[in-house]
């Protein structure tokens, strides 16, 4: 199982170091010496940790849906031509991306500031680990 020093857990916790200490200090999440004497979390660990601390904004549209993966945010961006528009969300430390007609754009009123949710449903995910090197 991978172990991640303190630094590496608080990037990918979205919090600082000291918060990551104060969360093992505390006894919130488990953490060991590695054989150099360094503090880790083992991987599985820090995964149900983070999975506990997940807080998704309430999705204010009030609609059901089959759909899981739904991320609220505010839209950062909108970039038309005459067609097709490129519309970019801020959810969260998440950035989303999404190509849809300008004539959707302008139905739907999307442009910097408003509050959106983004709708993930998809068949095909592509799920990457880093390379060994």
């Amino acid at each position: 199982m991978p172990q991640y020093r303190i630094a590496e857990a608080a990037g990918l916790l979205g919090v600082s170091d000291d918060t990551v200490r104060r969360w093992v200090d505390g006894g919130q999440l488990q953490a060991q010496r590695d054989a150099s004497g360094r503090l880790v979390v083992d991987g599985a660990a820090l995964a149900e940790f983070a999975r506990e601390q997940a807080r998704s904004t309430p999705d204010p549209s009030g609609v059901g849906r089959s759909a899981r993966n739904r991320l609220v945010g505010l839209v950062t961006e909108v970039v038309s031509d005459k067609v097709m528009s490129q519309v970019e969300m801020q959810c969260g430390p998440h950035r989303v991306v999404s190509l849809m007609s300008t004539e959707a754009v302008h139905e739907l009123g999307l442009r910097p500031g408003v509050l959106a949710v983004a709708v993930v449903k998809s068949t095909n995910v592509v799920v990457e680990t880093p390379g060994e090197g």
